[in-house]
């Protein structure tokens, strides 16, 4: 089992900036890559962004140069930082952690995903 809690969401104004958090526990050492969703509404949830197990990073190209992953592993926490903020990024952001093998980005989610409760970032224009 792998538990995941977000935090850090808000509501800023366009070209403002947030830093997103998420906790995980459990079983980590399962866990291959761990990655951010979103999902806007009447929209599909999204890969955001990925970090792999090695540290390498992926991102959807409607962030790129905005948003960066990272993690530190001595506490076990995963961050997206999130600047140059848009209206359009307005969303409910979703950690996850993938244990399947890793793969080529981009991943589609399986049943094996834990994923976090969200947390609500709304950007203002």
């Amino acid at each position: 089992q792998v538990q995941l809690v977000e935090s850090g969401g808000g509501s800023v104004q366009a070209g403002g900036s947030l830093r997103l958090s998420c906790a995980a526990s459990g079983s980590i050492a399962r866990v291959n890559a761990m990655g951010w969703y979103r999902q806007a509404p009447g929209k599909q949830r999204e890969l955001v962004a990925r970090i792999i197990s090695g540290g390498s990073t992926n991102y959807t190209d409607a962030v790129k140069g905005r948003f960066t992953i990272s993690r530190d592993n001595a506490k076990n926490t995963v961050y997206l930082g999130m600047n140059s903020l848009k209206p359009e990024d307005t969303a409910i952001y979703y950690c996850n952690a993938d244990l399947t093998v890793l793969r080529s980005w981009p991943p589609t989610p399986t049943r094996s995903d834990y994923w976090g409760q969200g947390t609500q970032v709304t950007v203002s224009s």
